[in-house]
């Protein structure tokens, strides 16, 4: 048995806690059972923006025809733009593990981890115990109970990553963000794609006026199916027939494509741990369950990030770190974990920048929301950029001005909706905006104008 001040179990943001704790002295156990680096670098954030990165180009080029350019895209070299991604990906891991090498007061285990009994897991037959547990072993893609999935190999956002050469074809199960992102970048390779969602909408937590236009726009390079089931899927030859069933007339189809990638959702990789062993409670779906200040039903035993499931963001992660570590420290002044202005983006085409509540969640609370649409044609560089579909709408309170909600889809709109969040995170209120000077022409005028109308109009 080896026994440490810190156990922590997951390298992803567990890395940050790490960090803390040899910074004090502490020794530190740490278990990971890979890729060394988390997630977000191996396997989400950094690759698949580094893809859909390329696809913005190739769609610019591809719209340059609307400004009076003659301009094309004579080709993609897939190998390259996936070398790009890759050595992007190799360079941050080497980089990671190196930080970690032979570092005094560490010990770092590559494997499995399962608990055996309180703050005490396994790995590869060694023991360790640490008098303070932090488990941050994240969630992996989800495979829906759909008939004969189990049997053909089938591509995650994970294993996308691993691809050689482009295919022809490929049919994305699920519309949400992992699958509308890798639908813009496969299509602007050059792969029919066609995705199917079963819900009503892609992007379903979205603004329901976001959804309409992201699907408008992508049905113009792809073919979406909403309202739509995947009920069998199998292989013949080198194609991949899914079987659908359109859920409102049950009218099926049959669709063929070379490649099979399903998106349909995450798991928490806590039922991999055996968490029960340490007295760590799990919910209905399996992620862990967390007070505000991310304690577990075990004693001495925290746990954040993507395996509690509560905003499976990077960002949200890394402000879940300080909150857990101040309550590991400091019992005696507990703080807890906010999510009220959690932003989050989706890297398709158009993009989409978002943070807080849509109107109908906001009228399902009872929070008698205000709400103002302005569009990006309506400030003189959205004219000038041509975004002619996208807009931004605010959602604020009626009786107070507190912005309850922002939604942007078009140009930039990541970029753009963190002036929203800064005033959100201060606890002002809409009016705030009108104080700040907007230099002229830029998109966040958009965002002023759009915060102002609603303003003005619960006055």
């Amino acid at each position: 048995m080896h026994e440490y001040d810190i156990l922590v179990i997951g390298s992803g943001n567990g890395a940050h806690i790490v960090n803390r704790a040899l910074a004090e002295g502490l020794s530190v156990g740490w278990a990971d059972r890979g890729p060394f680096g988390g997630t977000c670098m191996n396997v989400g954030c950094v690759p698949s923006k580094m893809l859909t990165t390329a696809a913005d180009r190739v769609q610019e080029i591809e719209e340059a025809s609307r400004f009076g350019i003659d301009a094309a895209v004579r080709g993609v070299d897939f190998d390259a733009v996936m070398g790009r991604m890759r050595t992007a990906v190799e360079r941050r891991r080497e980089a990671f593990a190196e930080r970690y090498r032979s570092r005094q007061g560490l010990d770092v285990y590559r494997g499995e981890a399962r608990f055996v009994g309180e703050r005490t897991v396994e790995v590869d037959g060694e023991r360790a115990r640490g008098e303070r547990v932090f488990v941050v072993c994240g969630a992996r893609p989800a495979a829906p109970p759909v008939e004969g999935l189990d049997t053909v190999d089938f591509l995650t956002n994970e294993t996308l990553l691993e691809l050689r050469e482009l295919p022809p074809s490929m049919l994305v199960m699920g519309g949400g963000y992992i699958g509308v992102e890798y639908a813009h970048f496969l299509s602007a390779m050059g792969t029919d794609v066609t995705i199917v969602e079963r819900g009503d909408r892609l992007v379903s937590a979205e603004e329901e006026a976001v959804s309409e236009v992201l699907e408008s726009r992508l049905s113009e390079r792809m073919t979406v199916m909403t309202g739509t089931a995947v009920t069998s899927v199998r292989r013949d030859g080198d194609e991949y027939v899914v079987v659908c069933e359109n859920r409102s007339d049950r009218r099926t189809t049959e669709l063929r494509a070379a490649g099979l990638l399903v998106a349909a959702g995450r798991r928490s990789n806590a039922d991999t741990l055996d968490v029960e062993k340490a007295g760590i409670t799990t919910d209905d779906k399996g992620y862990i369950d967390v007070n505000g200040s991310l304690r577990t039903s075990a004693v001495g035993v925290w746990a954040f990030g993507d395996v509690i499931g509560r905003g499976m963001f990077t960002h949200v992660a890394n402000r879940e770190v300080d909150v857990a570590w101040q309550n590991s420290t400091h019992e005696s002044s507990s703080v807890e974990m906010s999510y009220d202005a959690v932003p989050h983006a989706v890297f398709s085409w158009p993009q989409i920048g978002s943070v807080g509540l849509t109107e109908r969640q906001a009228r399902d609370e009872g929070r008698e929301p205000v709400v103002a649409t302005v569009r990006y044609a309506d400030v003189t560089k959205g004219e000038a950029v041509m975004e002619e579909t996208g807009f931004a709408k605010a959602v604020i309170s009626a009786k107070t001005g507190e912005i309850l909600g922002f939604h942007i889809i078009g140009r930039s709109a990541p970029v753009l909706i963190q002036e929203v969040v800064n005033i959100m995170a201060r606890r002002s209120d809409a009016s705030e905006v009108a104080r700040a000077m907007h230099a002229f022409p830029t998109l966040p005028e958009l965002v002023a104008r759009t915060l102002k109308a609603a303003d003005e109009r619960r006055r």
